[in-house]
């Protein structure tokens, strides 16, 4: 949006504020200003000159010699414009003035012609694009004085950018409230003498029947109309901000769009035919339209458009058609003033390739209630310029029109947010300068009357925000924050979940997150019945796709998509690990319970990218599975409460997609803790993995119930250890975790620890037999141990694990 200063003090007086204190102003108002600029600078030494006389060069059949008074002498110049005449008064530039564009002005021979300076084009001295002759002006002014002072050309341009939530801004009439509002001025609107619009006119008609695209259609008619260029005072302002000065008619259409913020159109009023003015879509049959351009467009069935008796007239809010303008034999003017949809202006202008200042203004919206106070400016200046003689009547259709909004605005509210004490009175000053309507309602506060110019303003925080913009962001008193330091709420799950993670990753595993949102087919494959709890998922409404249908009720399937898609990209060795939700439906039409769990796989080489030399062929088994599961109860220092952990090994009878004879469950009581195990190869088929994968689940929920034991320090033990293995043949479905219970068991004094390093069947092994190596440590905290009573114990342990569980020596072991 651009304006000039002196347009500006036609409704606020600017003379006690600068123009580069007002641009500040304005910025800090919301109005972000992007240039200040003087005007018509460079022309001071431009003066007022009359031609006196004017002769043919001698040399030059296109040149004229001229006599012309400066007001101080009579000079000879040679001047080649076409409208060059005796008694003109024009713009002279003498020798030593360098003009606009950079040329300086010397004394110079034109054809054998002594030429003392030239007579100037408003092109050559920036006022307008008009190259067609010298400047042609009033011949009452006085010569010999500056152009400057003879035509008022003291002014600056400021050029604001608007945020779209303004358009009320787009006008020198919102900019103008603007700077009343923080200068505590009145605005002083042009006065109209023209009578007002009546309703009704048996010159022609309207009629809308797109309300909802036009809520507002106003129309006059003015007869006796003489066209012709505009005076210069309004010229100059619709040069000062870059529109092209068409002629009186079409030049007050523009400045008052600028204005008032409101586009105008003039039809020829014997052009509309039928005196009739319809506001519709185009028919099916009506497909072209002729635009002021000379352009034929192709129309849309969703345009909307102005219609007279026979046919289109104008593309609504975007513009007029060639078939009614206004041209220099036009003698009665009708004059429209509305209001059209935002959204449906901004689809035809894009359509149709047509940006103007009219449907900028109609793309941001404008406000309804302002078409009949431009039409009636319009039509005062229509009056003092053209000499129109106005006709009663007129129509003002408004189906759309609205009631204002009211907001309550609480002035202790107001308070809180700025952080500065306002009084009731003070805030309904603020407010009605930028004319808000505003009553007092005692203990309700106060009452605030939204005007229709400010759609923008819909809540109590939007007042607010008004009320900070008039104060000055700069005004508000700065003061540091009081804040209550509460102790923060102890979340026992989150500090849990990071001891799990710091844990896995402590042994090598990686953290997988993968989307909480699955494909329904992870739990086909993973072979749950149809009772499973897990098999009740809860669907979404709007899934995004079918992969992402439901939300999982298990995190191992989207683990084992991981390890598909890795080993796929030629990186076998896996070792992942996932913390998160799963969400479990007890209840159909109920809310899901959501419960933190802990999924972990391994899979490839033990220690992947380790050098061959010393862990060649080594492969990621049951035991490294296991080895997480303990480390986290250790770390935890996780104990039972009624009875110790034990594991189980009847995992195999509960979950279908765990290898048979591969899984444990670590239990406390009843409740199932955690369970590790070798996935199914029917399982991992599906998913399209074709080595062995170990995985853990673990209820975080039930972890973070258990009791914690305290940390219990020992010394370092003075006395050595003592080291005893055992390897025995066991029948294959005796599980390997019995032989370790069963070493505890004993509660031997002096066994410190039992460990399980080996699990082996097959060749040389016989059928139906599998080999199990356990290491047992013995140590005394009174003295060094000999051989001869380690081997007591040890012995009579291998006796024990025989008898009970069937077993004898491995040949080479005893």
């Amino acid at each position: 949006m651009k304006f000039t200063l002196s347009w500006l003090s036609t409704f606020v007086s600017v003379d006690d504020i600068s123009p580069e204190a007002l641009a500040e102003k304005l910025t800090m108002l919301g109005l972000e200003v992007d240039a200040v600029t003087p005007l018509y600078q460079g022309l001071d030494r431009i003066v007022t000159a009359k031609v006196v006389s004017v002769a043919k060069h001698p040399n030059a059949d296109r040149l004229s010699l001229c006599q012309v008074d400066t007001g101080e002498e009579i000079v000879g110049i040679v001047c080649g414009a076409p409208n060059v005449r005796e008694g003109l008064v024009t713009a002279l530039a003498r020798p030593g003035t360098r003009l606009p564009d950079g040329m300086k002005i010397k004394k110079a021979k034109v054809r054998g012609e002594q030429s003392l300076g030239m007579l100037c084009s408003a092109r050559e001295l920036g006022l307008s694009d008009d190259h067609s002759g010298i400047m042609e002006l009033d011949e009452s002014l006085a010569i010999g004085i500056p152009l400057t002072r003879a035509l008022d050309l003291v002014d600056t341009m400021i050029e604001v950018d608007l945020t779209p939530n303004r358009p009320d801004c787009a006008s020198v009439l919102g900019i103008a409230r603007e700077v009343a509002g923080f200068t505590g001025q009145h605005l002083r609107m042009p006065v109209s003498e023209v009578p007002l619009l009546d309703s009704g006119s048996t010159d022609f008609s309207v009629t809308i029947e797109e309300p909802d695209l036009c809520p507002r259609y106003t129309a006059r008619k003015l007869t006796n109309v003489t066209i012709g260029p505009s005076p210069w005072w309004l010229q100059r302002q619709l040069l000062a901000v870059g529109m092209r000065p068409i002629n009186n008619i079409v030049d007050i259409t523009n400045f008052v769009m600028l204005e008032y913020g409101q586009p105008l159109h003039a039809f020829d009023f014997h052009k509309i035919r039928d005196g009739k003015i319809i506001v519709r879509r185009p028919g099916e049959q009506e497909t072209e339209f002729e635009t002021l351009d000379g352009t034929c467009r192709t129309l849309q069935p969703d345009m909307l458009m102005i219609f007279d008796g026979k046919g289109p007239v104008a593309v609504a809010g975007v513009m007029g058609g060639l078939h009614s303008e206004v041209t220099d034999n036009t003698t009665d003017v009708l004059l429209e003033s509305a209001c059209f949809n935002p959204i449906s202006i901004r689809r035809t202008a894009r359509r149709l390739n047509l940006p103007s200042e009219a449907s900028y203004r109609f793309e941001r919206g404008v406000d309804p209630d302002i078409a009949l106070a431009a039409m009636e400016r319009a039509v005062q200046l229509m009056v003092d310029i053209a000499g129109a003689v106005v006709c009663e009547g007129g129509v003002d259709e408004y189906p759309g029109r609205k009631e204002l909004r009211t907001i309550d605005l609480r002035p202790t509210r107001v308070c809180s947010l700025l952080g500065m004490e306002l009084s009731a009175g003070e805030i309904a000053d603020y407010l009605q300068a930028i004319e808000f309507g505003v009553t007092d309602d005692g203990e309700q506060g106060l009452r605030v009357v939204v005007p229709s110019f400010r759609p923008d303003v819909e809540r109590e925080i939007d007042l607010v925000e008004e009320i900070a913009r008039l104060v000055g962001y700069n005004e508000i008193p700065t003061a540091m924050p009081l804040i209550r330091m509460d102790y923060p709420v102890r979340d026992e799950l989150r500090e849990l979940r990071k001891e799990v993670s710091t844990v896995c990753t402590g042994q090598g595993f990686y953290e997988a997150i993968n989307y909480s949102f699955v494909d329904e087919k992870h739990l086909d494959r993973m072979g749950l019945a149809d009772d499973d709890i897990r098999r009740r998922v809860t669907r979404l409404l709007n899934p995004l796709s079918e992969e992402q249908a439901v939300m999982r009720s298990m995190l191992l399937p989207g683990l084992l998509e991981n390890v598909a898609r890795n080993i796929n990209y030629q990186q076998p060795d896996l070792r992942l690990f996932e913390i998160g939700k799963i969400f479990l439906q007890h209840e159909a039409g109920k809310q899901p319970e959501e419960r933190y769990q802990l999924c972990a796989v391994c899979t490839g080489a033990r220690y992947p990218g380790a050098s061959p030399v010393y862990f060649s062929g080594q492969q990621a088994d049951f035991f490294d599975i296991k080895g997480l599961l303990t480390g986290i109860v250790e770390s935890l220092r996780l104990s039972g409460r009624d009875k110790p952990f034990e594991f189980v090994s009847d995992i195999d009878k509960q979950q279908p997609y765990v290898a048979p004879g591969s899984g444990l469950s670590l239990v406390e009581g009843e409740k199932e803790i955690a369970r590790i195990g070798r996935v199914k190869a029917e399982v991992l088929r599906a998913v399209g993995i074709k080595q062995p994968v170990y995985f853990l689940e673990c209820d975080l929920q039930l972890v973070n119930l258990l009791p914690r034991s305290q940390k219990q320090f020992m010394p370092i033990p003075k006395y050595p250890m003592v080291k005893r293995d055992i390897a025995l043949l066991v029948p294959e479905q005796v599980p390997a975790g019995e032989l370790l219970k069963a070493v505890k068991g004993q509660r031997a004094e002096l066994v410190e620890s039992v460990d399980i390093f080996d699990v082996y069947s097959g060749k040389p092994i016989e059928s139906g037999m599998k080999s199990v190596a356990l290491s047992v440590t013995y140590r005394s905290p009174k003295k060094t141990l000999d051989d001869v009573t380690v081997d007591n114990i040890h012995e009579k342990i291998v006796q024990y694990l025989m008898t009970e569980f069937g077993g004898r020596y491995r040949e080479g072991m005893k």
